[in-house]
């Protein structure tokens, strides 16, 4: 294998596959890149055996082959070379020797043979559809906050998607895309309008790891992103880019039945007035306790904190409400995560007693709901 290619390109390109790469993996090859020169350009790949990216940028091949390299050394190596650099990669067939070459600068890097790279991507992918990239963008970013890091319930450690019927907006009913999240201290749903071919997919849980490696090169995606499904697999490529997971192999909990649907107290707000009075409140909170108490009265609300070394705070702020008097806490972080996605002007939340749960909405119409367990304080 012998190529030229310029820095910039490799370097994006190595940044987005070496980030899966395990640095103390006891596997030698899973440390490594798959390089692959052929025709004109060069394919790049890394995997940790339950999620794979693969790259192809342009290159000019002088000689086709393939090798592999290890990750985090030819990243830094390409990341430290000047501005505008020109690089030649070259290694023979069944060499155990890559050789850089950039200016007056060379080096050369141990290789492992390329047979030895586990492939994870290929056929079998039964559905597939397009999906916008801010639509992708949104069911991550609505969700994500609340995947549980429990390993015990191994099939909360992700974000299911799935098919269904809803109503975007407060619209007629129709084919909706939803993601769910949960840890069982909060829940995040959001729904975005049934891509075509989306019908009959399967219900699946992506892994947490995934869900950031995706989120990660969304920014960089163009107008529409491929998804490719099977049961045990999920593929989302756009431009150049595939990324390849293994799926959760688990049942999500039936996550409609934590939806109360009796919460007829609504209390209206500004998310960020809102926000930043929670942030405040809990400055004295301790990592344990961080509950806040919520006082209602009409058209009032009170947030207050204590310590448990007798500090306390208190603040009052402006709110649409007139129902009784209402007392409820809930964990300041959680709450934060939650006013945080809320993308309008006006936050709904609707309280039934003091310890039910809340629902949480953003009426904006981004299809988007969160159900925020309450706690002693």
């Amino acid at each position: 294998m012998n190529i030229t290619i310029e820095r910039a390109a490799l370097l994006r390109s190595l940044g987005h596959v070496q980030s899966i790469v395990e640095r103390r993996g006891t596997i030698p090859v899973l440390s490594n890149v798959l390089l692959k020169a052929k025709g004109s350009e060069l394919s790049l790949a890394a995997t940790d055996r339950d999620m794979e990216i693969v790259e192809d940028v342009p290159a000019v091949v002088t000689r086709p082959g393939a090798t592999t390299a290890p990750a985090h050394t030819l990243y830094e190596i390409v990341r430290k070379l000047p501005d505008g650099a020109q690089i030649e990669l070259d290694c023979n067939n069944g060499s155990s020797t890559l050789t850089l070459r950039s200016g007056r600068s060379q080096f050369k890097l141990g290789c492992l043979s390329p047979d030895e790279f586990p492939q994870l991507s290929g056929a079998g992918f039964p559905h597939k559809f397009d999906l916008p990239a801010a639509a992708l963008r949104a069911l991550i970013d609505q969700t994500r906050f609340a995947i549980s890091t429990e390993e015990t319930r191994y099939y909360l450690n992700g974000i299911y998607i799935h098919a269904g019927r809803g109503s975007i907006g407060g619209g007629p009913e129709v084919g909706v895309l939803r993601a769910v999240a949960t840890d069982g201290h909060r829940l995040a749903r959001i729904e975005v309008a049934l891509p075509e071919g989306a019908v009959a997919m399967p219900a699946v849980i992506i892994p947490r790891k995934a869900v950031a490696e995706v989120r990660k090169l969304i920014d960089e995606a163009a107008a529409n992103i491929e998804v490719s499904l099977s049961e045990t697999k999920i593929r989302v490529a756009f431009d150049s880019i595939a990324v390849t997971s293994k799926l959760i192999d688990g049942t999500f909990p039936d996550y409609e039945r934590v939806i109360p649907v009796g919460n007829e107290l609504v209390m209206e707000a500004q998310p960020k007035p809102f926000a930043a009075a929670v942030d405040r409140v809990a400055t004295i909170s301790n990592e344990k306790s961080r509950g806040v108490k919520l006082v209602l009265h009409r058209d009032t609300l009170t947030l207050s904190v204590t310590s448990p070394d007798a500090a306390s705070a208190t603040e009052e702020i402006e709110v649409k409400y007139s129902g009784p008097p209402l007392e409820i806490g809930f964990n300041s972080r959680y709450l934060l995560d939650i006013l945080q996605q809320i993308e309008g002007d006006v936050v709904r939340v609707n309280l039934a007693e003091t310890g039910a749960p809340a629902i949480i909405r953003d009426i904006a119409g981004s299809g988007a709901l969160f159900v925020l367990m309450p706690m002693r304080v």
